[in-house]
């Protein structure tokens, strides 16, 4: 069993119980009629103009959930049932929490009857169920796929994105190898980092394995949020709180919530703008012009342990028309992820396309641990001062947009 640079530990283990990476719901209920106008980060991100640019019409991202109700107003139409890989098939319609629904929405909701609009709404659907803890009883769960299993069955689909919002804090080799086989045939695997940054900060797999792109949440200030998980598995994030989503499996109003889960949704759809607008381009090139337009201050050679790269912009890769996604085949975070820059690892009979990443490109990024800071409230390390708000909107400073409504960059790394 190999341990790779990723990992915040060198004790490779089994693979335990897969949970979900939401961190809870917000107090109030609200009816489907008012979702839209609570769904902030369309505006902070510049939705209207970027679907002057792309809806991610003609892509398909392969969600690995609880599930996903493809009978929701907002997903009528938009969940490919008839490409779900056939040992994929059981119960994958059956979502007994809402979150896999909710993450598909986020994804490619068409905002039909009031319901959340998806920040990719010409992308399409595949579910994927994995045997999560959530699920009815434990023959429900063995019958339903283990991550490893999911992520080949994504894999062997149509779709060239897979989202994974859920985890373990247990290694699993064969998990690993699931992601590279993904990853050797062009596909963009994003997955949540996890939501105990305020809680012990634990590992969380697959976002560790290398070939995952792990993605953190921030706030509508664009604040860390103090529960998502930091260390070195984090390569980039995105808006993961005050998000609206399903209360339950009744379907028949959302609530508000917050979790890294979400945040790789909001991934997932800006990958799904980006290739529809840049069809010919590689995995890797999507990922890279994300790193590349990511928002941030520090240098990024030097990734943030909470951010990664940055915030993800794709308004910012849609609007430059001379945007350069450099070479096809070549994996931008390949350091961690155990290859040489230029390595193509694509199997035989596979996408001409080089893997997708997730690991941060730098051995230097710090890891998280257990004693590490809660929040974004942590130490500055150059400037000295402490704040909640390193990311605020409305600064007067250079503002680096995430869409176009304002969110800038004040402060880069923190002390541990």
């Amino acid at each position: 069993m190999r341990c790779n640079v990723r990992r915040l530990s060198a004790v490779c283990s089994v693979l335990g119980a897969l949970a979900f990476a939401s961190a809870g719901l917000a107090p109030g209920a609200v009816a489907a009629d008012g979702v839209q106008s609570k769904q902030w980060y369309l505006d902070a991100m510049g939705a209207k103009e970027i679907w002057k640019h792309s809806t991610g019409k003609g892509v398909k991202v392969a969600v690995i959930d609880s599930g996903v109700n493809p009978e929701t107003p907002s997903l009528k139409g938009q969940v490919l049932l008839d490409e779900v890989p056939e040992v994929a098939k059981y119960h994958v319609t059956q979502d007994y929490v809402g979150h896999g629904t909710t993450v598909a929405e986020i994804i490619a909701g068409t905002g039909a009857g009031g319901g959340i609009e998806g920040l990719a709404p010409g992308a399409k659907i595949i579910p994927i169920r994995v045997g999560l803890d959530a699920l009815k009883d434990q023959d429900e769960r063995a019958k339903s796929l283990t991550s490893a299993e999911a992520i080949r069955a994504a894999a062997d689909s149509d779709a060239k994105i897979i989202n994974m919002s859920y985890g373990s804090q247990y290694y699993d080799s064969e998990e690993e190898e699931a992601l590279k086989y993904a990853a050797s045939k062009g596909k963009l695997l994003f997955a949540s980092t996890g939501n105990t940054g305020d809680r012990g900060n634990k590992r969380n797999y697959p976002s560790m394995d290398p070939y995952a792109v792990g993605i953190g949440a921030i706030d509508k200030t664009g604040t860390v949020g103090n529960f998502s998980s930091y260390g070195n598995q984090v390569d980039l994030a995105a808006p993961g709180l005050d998000v609206q989503g399903w209360c339950d499996k009744t379907f028949t109003k959302y609530c508000t919530q917050e979790g890294t889960s979400f945040a790789s949704a909001v991934a997932s759809a800006s990958a799904a703008l980006v290739w529809s607008a840049h069809p010919d381009w590689t995995a890797n090139q999507v990922l890279r012009s994300f790193i590349d337009t990511a928002g941030r201050t520090w240098p990024k050679s030097k990734p943030s342990k909470y951010l990664g790269y940055g915030i993800i912009r794709p308004r910012r890769v849609l609007i430059d028309k001379d945007i350069d996604p450099g070479p096809a085949n070549r994996d931008p975070l390949a350091a961690e992820n155990g290859a040489a820059p230029d390595e193509d690892i694509t199997a035989t009979g596979g996408s001409s396309a080089a893997p997708s990443s997730g690991a941060s490109a730098t051995p230097t990024k710090e890891a998280g641990s257990a004693g590490g800071p809660t929040s974004a409230a942590a130490k500055d390390a150059d400037a000295g001062s402490g704040t909640q708000t390193w990311v605020i909107i409305g600064a007067v400073a250079a503002v680096l947009l995430i869409g176009g409504a304002g969110f800038a960059v004040l402060r880069a790394r923190r002390n541990a």
